[in-house]
C-alpha cells in the first residue's frame, strides 16, 4: 500500500487536480459578503468569486434577486458593473433603485436567441470589467456550463445563473449550487446541495 504522506506530496506537485475542499493553489476562494451574515456563515462567507453560482427553483417571481440585491447594490455603489443577460422579463428599474442599485452601473442583455444569450454571458464573464453576472438561459449543456465556470475562474467574476429546479439531481460544474423554495414574500428558502471549498 503507498504511503499516505508520500501520495499527499505527490498530490501537493500537481497543479491540474483538484481537491475538494481547494481552489487553485490549495488556497480557500475568496467570497463576496451576502450582507447577511447568517447567510454568509452558511456559505462559507459569502458568494464564490471568480466562480458560478447556480440557483435553482421552480418558476422565477419567488426573491430570486432580491436573495442578491444587498452585494449587487454594494458593488453597483462601488462603481462596478453588473451584468443581466436574458432575464425573462424586463428589470423593473423602480425596484432595483429601492433595493440600492445604482442603475447606470446595471446593463442588460436581452439577446434574440439562446445561443447569442450564452455567447453573450460567456464573454462578459472573461472580459473582467463586470463583477457579477446574472444569467437565465433557455437550456445549456454540462460543456456549456464548463465554459462558463471557466470563464468566472478567468475574469475573477461571480456568475449567477437561474435554472429550473429539475436540474437539482444533474451533475454541474458550479461551485455553489442552491436550491430556492417560496417561502416569505420576496425571500426564498435556500438549501444547499453544492459549496465546494466549505466543509
Amino acid at each position: 500500500m503507498r504511503d499516505p504522506v508520500a501520495l499527499k506530496q505527490l498530490l501537493e506537485q500537481r497543479s491540474d487536480i483538484w481537491r475538494a475542499g481547494e481552489s487553485a493553489g490549495g488556497q480557500q476562494q475568496p467570497r463576496l459578503s451576502t450582507e447577511d451574515a447568517r447567510l454568509d456563515a452558511r456559505l462559507g462567507g459569502g458568494w464564490p468569486m471568480g466562480q458560478l453560482t447556480e440557483l435553482l427553483l421552480d418558476a422565477p417571481g419567488i426573491g430570486e434577486i432580491s436573495l442578491l440585491a444587498p452585494c449587487l447594490a454594494q458593488l453597483t455603489q462601488q462603481q462596478r458593473i453588473i451584468a443581466l443577460v436574458a432575464p425573462p422579463y424586463i428589470p423593473y428599474a423602480p425596484a432595483l433603485v429601492a433595493a440600492g442599485l445604482a442603475l447606470e452601473r446595471v446593463l442588460v442583455i436581452r439577446p434574440r436567441a439562446a445561443e447569442q444569450a450564452l455567447w453573450a454571458c460567456e464573454q462578459i464573464l472573461r472580459d473582467g470589467s463586470v463583477a457579477a453576472a446574472l444569467f437565465w438561459p433557455e437550456r445549456v449543456t454540462a460543456l456549456q456550463l464548463r465554459r462558463l465556470q471557466l470563464a468566472a475562474a478567468q475574469g475573477a467574476c461571480c456568475g449567477f445563473i437561474y435554472r429550473h429546479s429539475r436540474w437539482a439531481a444533474s451533475a454541474s460544474t458550479a461551485a455553489l449550487r442552491l436550491r430556492l423554495y417560496p417561502d416569505q414574500p420576496c425571500r426564498p428558502r435556500i438549501e444547499v446541495l453544492k459549496n465546494r471549498g466549505v466543509a
